[in-house]
């Protein structure tokens, strides 16, 4: 592991007390160069877990707080007109771009927003470009969205579709903290003060290598089968209403590459799939019938029992 990915991960556990694995998945989606969801119940870390990566990471960021009135308009920006001056003869519009155009992204409760404007999220997600009035606009780079939850069960919310769902590559939960943890942060200094005074432990470009390191990682025709043999189990068994999709597959692939990077090899284990499955495709896969009393991680180990590993 380089010093300065190190240094990220030590400066983060220092904020976000007694979430090593939640800060590692974080980091694994971002060296994937997926989008992070974080579904869990409000005061749990989720905002902090956002604000510490970007400041540790030195990335422009921007937080765009989604309410119920909040159009697309918003998010991408918009063009005005402009009234014809002195050094001009007329008038034109000029664009004036959203908080999209910064290289990472907190949708803070993504979910209370309507479908309408939690789509227009969706291509600059995938394709890191936006299209408004008929030109394509590029997103800075690196770039990356990490969007908050509240359970579906609290008032206000709008379940995110499918389609959208599947363009975030991984999906974690914060949890509430041990008892150590807890009382390092009730008598510790407020997380905002700290945050405030963070430096970045790494810069842009070398983040932007690292990204383009972990594409490169060894993937053995071995952990192939059994990646696919873990996509087949889920399209074979009655537990799901529908198996992993191939797109499942390459972020299962990625992810393990992410995760073997920073555990400095330069090949991918089963062990890697393993330790980002939960992760990846927690939020694609519904469990029908008496399963769905199961939740993710029991369904997930189950999962991981039933594949052999070659």
């Amino acid at each position: 592991m380089s010093n300065s990915l190190y240094n990220v991960i030590h400066q983060a556990e220092q904020i976000i007390l007694g979430k090593p694995q939640q800060i590692r998945l974080a980091l694994t989606c971002l060296l994937a160069r997926g989008h992070l969801l974080i579904e869990d119940l409000p005061g749990v870390g989720k905002t902090t877990l956002a604000q510490v990566l970007a400041c540790t990471l030195g990335l422009q960021f921007q937080r765009i707080q989604f309410t119920s009135d909040l159009l697309p308009a918003d998010i991408l920006g918009v063009s005005v007109y402009q009234r014809p001056n002195a050094d001009s003869t007329a008038g034109e519009f000029k664009f004036h771009p959203g908080p999209i155009f910064a290289q990472m992204i907190l949708a803070d409760e993504v979910n209370r927003a309507t479908p309408k404007t939690q789509s227009a999220l969706l291509e600059a997600m995938e394709e890191h470009q936006v299209t408004i009035e008929g030109m394509t606009r590029p997103l800075p780079t690196p770039f990356f969205v990490i969007a908050t939850q509240n359970p579906l069960h609290q008032v206000g919310t709008f379940p995110l579709p499918e389609s959208q769902l599947d363009r975030f590559l991984m999906r974690i939960q914060m949890g509430y903290p041990d008892a150590q943890a807890e009382r390092g942060l009730l008598s510790g200094v407020d997380r905002r003060e700290i945050i405030a005074h963070l430096r970045p432990q790494m810069e842009s470009t070398e983040l932007l290598a690292l990204q383009q390191h972990a594409r490169k990682i060894f993937v053995s025709p071995a952990l192939l089968d059994y990646v696919q043999a873990i996509l087949l189990r889920t399209r074979e068994t009655a537990r799901y209403t529908h198996g992993l999709s191939p797109r499942a597959g390459l972020a299962l692939l990625s992810a393990a590459r992410a995760w073997a990077l920073l555990d400095e090899r330069e090949a991918v284990i089963p062990e890697d799939v393993q330790a980002i499955l939960p992760g990846v495709v927690s939020h694609r896969l519904q469990a029908v019938g008496e399963y769905q009393k199961q939740n993710s991680d029991m369904l997930v180990r189950e999962l991981i029992e039933a594949v052999a590993i070659p």
